[in-house]
């Protein structure tokens, strides 16, 4: 995409749309010596500017004197876009008034729902569904909405999005579903709701791993907890690993003995014919070996 060299107008115009400041944007639109869509080298627009600082007497008058609504920079990311973003919902609501595509991808597949969603603005999420953005878009590495939102903990914009039939099971390129990443971060309130919204407990990512697998492997008890309340696998998973032996291996006690608690057994080999007690013998996680010794010493006296 070639564009042609900023003039001191064009620089005059989008440092005013940047810095919000009316009198002097509507000076240099005044003036005759500078086209309303002007851009820069990144194909930044004075509207783009103006509605990323959520200056929204700015944005009122690039488009009453005719701004594209739907102009995007070379990464693909709109004015609308970044509206949504900051969380500014009456600079949302003109620009969709004035023909801002909602769905509008930048080159990664993100739309503005999915930087709503990211930076937890549940207003701007209801106003952008309600316009039509579609909960089920999923960007180039098929991550979703939900999933964007199950990441980052947003449990209020998570809920909506499941009451608007966002699916709880959608799988990233590598597997990774929204439970397994909330899981991950260790939100173990993201994980109560997609599990009751009917989320697979035992669904995989491409390694095998599950999502109590990697809460295990991270010493996220709270989670872990939550996870077992759905029965899910205490066994060899598809990776040759269990959740015991993860949580082992990294000296979580804890989540060990949640995990012994709940059925895992310390008898259990891995893929390498390897125990949890072997594991955590090696790691020299004293209070993993004391734990899981003192239950075997119990169960060969039953």
């Amino acid at each position: 995409m070639s564009l042609k060299k900023e003039t001191p107008s064009d620089v005059q115009l989008h440092l005013a749309a940047f810095q919000g400041a009316l009198g002097r944007l509507r000076r240099v639109l005044d003036s005759g010596k500078v086209h309303v869509d002007s851009k820069d080298q990144d194909g930044t627009t004075p509207l783009i500017l103006a509605a990323a600082g959520g200056h929204m007497d700015c944005v009122r008058e690039l488009l009453e004197q005719g701004a594209d609504p739907a102009a995007r920079r070379v990464t693909g990311t709109s004015a609308l876009f970044f509206a949504a973003q900051g969380g500014f919902l009456d600079v949302v609501q003109v620009l969709l008034d004035h023909g801002a595509p909602v769905d509008s991808p930048s080159v990664d597949g993100g739309t503005p729902l999915f930087v709503a969603c990211q930076s937890g603005h549940i207003d701007v999420v209801k106003e952008l569904v309600r316009r039509g953005a579609q909960v089920n878009a999923h960007m180039k590495d098929r991550a979703t909405p939900l999933f964007i939102a199950a990441q980052n903990g947003h449990l209020k914009v998570l809920l909506f999005l499941l009451a608007q039939g966002a699916r709880p099971d959608t799988r990233r390129t590598d597997g990774a579903t929204p439970l397994w990443i909330a899981a991950q971060m260790a939100h173990d309130h993201i994980v109560r709701q997609l599990l009751k919204a009917g989320a697979s407990v035992d669904a995989t990512r491409h390694d095998g791993a599950t999502a109590l697998f990697k809460a295990a492997h991270k010493g996220h008890a709270s989670v872990v907890e939550q996870l077992l309340k759905y029965r899910p696998s205490l066994g060899i998973l598809p990776n040759g690993e269990s959740a015991l032996h993860a949580a082992a291996m990294f000296g979580h006690v804890s989540v060990v003995k949640l995990l012994v608690g709940a059925g895992a057994s310390p008898s259990l080999r891995n893929q390498e014919g390897v125990t949890a007690l072997q594991l955590a013998r090696e790691g020299r996680h004293t209070q993993v070996v004391d734990y899981l010794s003192s239950f075997a010493l119990k169960q060969t006296h039953l």
